[in-house]
């Protein structure tokens, strides 16, 4: 009977140690765009440790792919709904995925947004040494084999970068259902597959493009309104090449449901304060993002327009379940 009350009490005792140990879940495996979210903002949150009354900032990262973020969105939900020191990475992607039924039938309002930390935008790569050295080419290619392309993608059909190559396909006045795509857990993963070449295209995000544009990537087009800066200056965009398609991307974190209203107006306020602090801006910068922060309600009230409109976009292409 001892024994059984010392398992018991060890139990608890690990559950309040989880519940009090500051954690970013990454929603997929290392080295995508989700894990730079987090590491974005473990580097936010240090960034106040000299502030006064600085909030917690001794984060760890863990993975939890599975299920393009479903294994996250559940585990959370149904498992994990009130630690208070447990946020998860999300961007775009996330929502489009909410929108389409992929998380079955959890909504919008099911958890609690925290912090939008930045924006990206989508981007198309491929190795250094592809034959592809325009987007025209790769259209070329794709027009008159699609098959003997591959397309290494995050997620499913109709995960954010199927639909973006799509779109991008179709506005060169081709037809998408003729594409192959090789669905991969993270954007990490998808370059690491080019790389290996089992799969000759990346359709990823311009962060990912960042850590990767070494000398053994080349990135064919960004899906912005105009040139980034930094690493990737003298990418064009497709606008510039002639293909009108524009696709940016947030980025950020939420909390569990039941995190209490305390738990969550403290951490609100940490991010306003990570946002507002000139250094971060610098650290979002070389991470390859661009300005757009929102937090709390206002980021709760984006949230369920973007799931609203992703819906709707979805439901043009036939995707919604």
């Amino acid at each position: 009977m001892k024994t059984l009350l010392a398992l018991f009490a060890m139990l608890l005792l690990s559950g309040a140690a989880r519940a009090a140990e500051l954690e970013c879940i990454v929603p997929s495996k290392p080295g995508g765009a989700m894990d730079l979210t987090c590491k974005l903002a473990q580097k936010g949150l240090a960034g106040l440790r000299a502030t006064p009354n600085p909030p917690p900032s001794d984060m760890h990262i863990s993975y939890l792919p599975g299920g393009i973020g479903a294994v996250a969105w559940h585990s959370l939900v149904s498992q994990r709904r009130a630690e208070p020191n447990t946020l998860v990475a999300f961007s775009g992607g996330s929502l489009l995925n909410l929108a389409q039924g992929k998380f079955g039938k959890a909504k919008a309002s099911d958890v609690r947004w925290v912090a939008a930390l930045g924006a990206d935008y989508g981007m198309i790569a491929v190795r250094a040494d592809s034959p592809y050295k325009t987007l025209a080419d790769l259209m070329a290619a794709l027009k008159s084999n699609p098959t003997k392309v591959l397309i290494g993608v995050s997620g499913t059909i109709g995960s954010q970068d199927w639909l973006k190559m799509a779109m991008v396909f179709k506005a060169a006045g081709l037809n998408p259902k003729g594409l192959r795509f090789v669905a991969l857990e993270g954007g990490g993963e998808a370059f690491t597959a080019m790389h290996a070449n089992f799969v000759q295209v990346v359709s990823g995000d311009a962060s990912e493009a960042t850590l990767y544009a070494s000398g053994n990537t080349r990135v064919l087009a960004v899906l912005s309104e105009q040139r980034l800066p930094g690493v990737l200056a003298n990418v064009p965009t497709a606008r510039e090449q002639g293909i009108d398609v524009v696709w940016p991307i947030i980025r950020g974190v939420w909390m569990g449901p039941h995190v209490t209203d305390q738990d969550y107006r403290q951490w609100v306020s940490a991010f306003d304060r990570v946002l507002a602090n000139p250094e971060f801006a610098q650290t979002r910068a070389a991470a390859g993002l661009f300005p757009f922060g929102l937090t709390g309600d206002a980021l709760a009230a984006y949230v369920k327009k973007a799931v609203d409109d992703y819906g709707k976009r979805a439901a043009e292409m036939g995707l919604v379940r």
